[in-house]
Order: structure tokens, then C-alpha cells, then sequence
């Protein structure tokens, strides 16, 4: 399979990642229909699955429920094989989010993060940034933190999850990674990729099917046919639809010469 160069980090990631939204949480989701959480034993068939599938890239976060300790659980055992990201700043309970971006906080996340992924390290954290990203950026000791966090070898790489091109740029002064939401319905976001491949910086793509509204054979080629982009973040609960996005991608990357290479 082919693997996309993480900007400058040196990993390599498959054109489709899993997002593990699914598997933790079902309350207050952005997707157009209800589903039911999967038991134990799903969670581990589909994790699985995925990396049998040559998926290697991994997102989570401690906002996503039970996510981060299913994947330890299930699939801790293979953390060679796969590249893991998750977050810190927000916390989802008894149905709502709430923000924290202390140092205490942030250095707790990680810390709790390492132990529900059953990991010595985590290979990329993001900022998990509400609305007002830049506030967060400015006021909030919280780069430094993970700045801390990745010279003291708990986390190999760090970045931001964001709203704002604002805060997106201003990051590009210190991520390894960003994660940016990008479809064919939204290109607002486009040209923080464009300075991003300028710098070497990674590039992940969320929401890259409008969490569930754009069908997969439409938007997954445009927005890997952007040269900035690693990796395209895609939540599902079935094997068979990551197994046809992945199809889409590699049909996809396949059409353009060169834009899968380097990995």
C-alpha cells in the first residue's frame, strides 16, 4: 500500500486513517443518523480489521468516549504497526464539553492518554481546540506544555486540531502536524495546506466527507489529490465501508502520478 510522507516527522501514514469517534461516544455526534455503540468484542473484530486492512494511521482522543481504552485493550499489543494520535484540552462529560488547557491539565491528559492507550508514546497530540482556537494559542499555556511533553519523550510529535485559519497559521510556528477540516463543499481551510507543505509541516485531514454528508467516491480524491495531505480521517463502525475507502483512495491516488509518492 502506499504511504503519504507526515510532513517532516518522518512517519509515513496510509491515505486513509480511522477515526475512532465511533467506537467511544454516541452522544452530541455531527453525523446525519443514530447509531448504537459496538460491544468489546466488535470493537476488537474492527480494529482488527483495520490494521489487517494496511490502515496505519490512528486518531483518537480522551473526548471520545471510551475510544482511547479500547484501543489499548484491543489493539495495544500492535502498537508497532500503526501510527496513534489523540488530544488534550477538551473533556466530554455527562453529555456536554467543557475546556481545560492548564498545565496541570494537559500534563494529566497525556499521562491518562499513555495509560488507556497502554503506550510508552504517543506519536502525535493536538491541541483539541473549542471555537475560540487562537484564544486558546495566546492565553493558554498549553503549547509550551506539550512542547515539555514531546522533550521529555512522552509524545514524539505535536500539532493542533482547530477551527480558525487564524490559528492554523499561527501554529504552523510550532506544529509537527496539523489536523484541518477540508471537503469539496468547504476550501476555506485550503491555503493554511498550501503554507504547510511549504514548511514541512503535516497535514490530516478531518471531516473530509462532511461527517457523513458528501458521498465517499466524491470528496475522497479531491481531497487527496492535494499534495499537503497525509492522511484523510474517516470514522465508521463498518469494515466494509473502510475497506471502500480505501479502495477510493488508492483508485484515486493511482489517477495522479506522483502524489502518492515518498512514502
Amino acid at each position: 500500500m502506499v504511504r503519504r510522507p507526515l510532513g517532516r516527522t518522518g512517519l509515513s501514514v496510509s491515505p486513509i486513517g480511522f477515526g475512532a469517534f465511533k467506537i467511544g461516544r454516541n452522544q452530541k455526534t455531527k453525523y446525519p443518523e443514530r447509531y448504537a455503540l459496538p460491544d468489546e468484542a466488535q470493537v476488537a473484530a474492527l480494529l482488527h480489521g483495520v490494521l489487517d486492512l494496511g490502515i496505519n494511521y490512528i486518531d483518537t482522543a480522551p473526548a471520545y468516549g471510551l475510544s482511547e481504552e479500547r484501543i489499548g485493550a484491543a489493539i495495544g499489543h500492535r502498537r508497532a504497526e500503526f501510527v496513534l494520535s489523540t488530544k488534550v484540552g477538551e473533556i466530554f462529560e455527562d453529555g456536554r464539553s467543557r475546556y481545560d488547557f492548564s498545565r496541570q491539565a494537559v500534563q494529566k491528559s497525556v499521562e491518562q492518554s499513555l495509560r488507556r492507550l497502554r503506550c510508552e508514546v504517543i506519536d502525535v497530540v493536538f491541541v483539541h481546540a473549542p471555537a475560540d482556537d487562537l484564544r486558546v494559542l495566546r492565553e493558554t499555556p498549553v503549547v509550551e506544555t506539550l512542547l515539555e511533553l514531546r522533550a521529555r519523550g512522552w509524545v514524539r510529535f505535536v500539532g493542533l486540531s482547530g477551527k480558525t485559519v487564524e490559528a492554523e497559521r499561527a501554529a504552523l510556528a510550532w506544529a509537527d502536524v496539523l489536523m484541518v477540516e477540508y471537503h469539496p463543499r468547504d476550501r476555506s481551510h485550503e491555503p493554511i495546506l498550501d503554507e504547510a507543505r511549504g514548511r514541512g509541516v503535516g497535514v490530516v485531514v478531518k471531516k473530509g466527507l462532511a461527517s457523513g454528508h458528501l458521498p465517499p467516491d466524491e470528496a475522497i480524491p479531491q481531497v487527496l489529490a492535494h499534495p499537503a495531505v497525509a492522511s484523510l480521517v474517516v470514522g465508521s463502525l463498518s469494515l466494509e465501508h473502510m475497506r471502500a475507502n480505501l479502495e477510493i483512495a488508492e483508485r484515486a491516488l493511482a489517477a495522479q502520478p506522483g502524489a502518492g509518492r515518498g512514502g
